[in-house]
């Protein structure tokens, strides 16, 4: 195993690593990563202490390889790095929950996650792609055409979809309300984004809320 470096630096959230429980595995500690807007599982990898320090001080999620016996940072060939949100430590301070920001595919074969089937959260997943339809703005996008036309127009669609949903429910069957809403949600992150946030955002406030 490789010593950790002394210049870690605080970027993100994580356990002290003296807290941690480095004598299980050969002072390896599982870690999974979930991407932090979808909470999809993305893939599961070891860190050691050095490992652990890396991610800190880089920012991008890096691992101890057992196969090639070094510190590894995720993407150092493909460029999909994984760009470091969070860390937590389960109860037992031996295994590590890692959320991140994916910069392209996780898997080697291209996919999203290395578990083909991971599901992920809808909304979070439709509001990145909201999100990356505003910055690129392709042509004949619906979503492109929102945008454009600025948040009063927004603002107006939102309040369109809000009175066809309460009509809705009040006059119109379960599968017809649901497709209401459905719109109604689109058109509210469409909103939000217009404002410069986002639903994650709106995630906070209830967070706190709840608290």
């Amino acid at each position: 195993m490789t010593e950790p470096q002394d210049d870690t630096s605080a970027i993100a959230i994580a356990p002290d690593v003296d807290t941690l429980d480095w004598s299980k595995g050969d002072g390896l500690l599982p870690a999974v990563v979930q991407d932090a807007a979808t909470l999809r599982v993305l893939m599961l990898g070891y860190m050691d202490r050095a490992a652990f320090a890396e991610t800190l001080r880089r920012g991008e999620v890096t691992f101890f390889s057992r196969s090639k016996n070094r510190l590894w940072t995720k993407g150092e060939q493909s460029g999909h790095t994984l760009e470091l949100v969070s860390m937590e430590a389960d109860c037992d301070a031996d295994t590590l929950l890692v959320l991140a920001t994916p910069r392209g595919p996780t898997c080697h074969l291209q996919r999203p996650s290395c578990f083909p089937t991971a599901p992920a959260g809808v909304l979070a997943e439709l509001d990145a792609l909201i999100e990356t339809r505003e910055r690129e703005r392709p042509e004949g996008s619906y979503t492109t055409r929102l945008f454009d036309g600025g948040v009063r127009r927004i603002a107006q669609k939102v309040g369109e979809e809000g009175v066809e949903t309460a009509l809705a429910a009040l006059v119109q069957t379960d599968e017809e309300l649901l497709g209401e809403g459905a719109d109604l949600l689109y058109h509210l992150i469409v909103l939000l984004r217009a404002r410069g946030l986002s639903l994650a955002d709106v995630e906070r406030v209830l967070t706190a809320r709840g608290g």
